[in-house]
């Protein structure tokens, strides 16, 4: 199975989408969005951002477990990770995303 979007509407009524690889783990998450072609936005912002490793953000969670950000060219966060046990699971997390985002389809949810 090849990598996707998942474009969705949580249960506040917001957009938001996840990148899935290929297992079908999330691997890559973003926030909520009031309107669709903003999530479809962010998408496409991923997609381009996503082979740059400067657009990383590699810190940790209050837990102290490693995460990360991927940010867009204005610094703004685009799509947060989830929490590992190591910096190594991170740093494989970041190569995923490197990955799998550039041509990953994108599977509408909302209807």
């Amino acid at each position: 199975m090849a990598a996707k979007f998942e474009l969705y509407k949580d249960k506040a009524g917001e957009y938001r989408f996840r990148l899935k690889a290929g297992n079908g783990e999330i691997i890559l998450a973003s926030e909520g969005y009031t309107k669709k072609d903003s999530a479809q936005h962010g998408i496409e912002s991923v997609k381009q951002n996503a082979p740059d490793d400067a657009r990383y953000e590699r810190k940790d969670a209050k837990s102290g477990k490693p995460m990360f950000n991927l940010k867009a060219r204005n610094g703004e966060v685009i799509g947060t990770s989830e929490q590992y046990e190591s910096a190594a699971g991170r740093d494989h997390g970041i190569e995923a995303v490197k990955k799998a985002a550039p041509d990953a389809t994108v599977h509408d949810l909302t209807h």
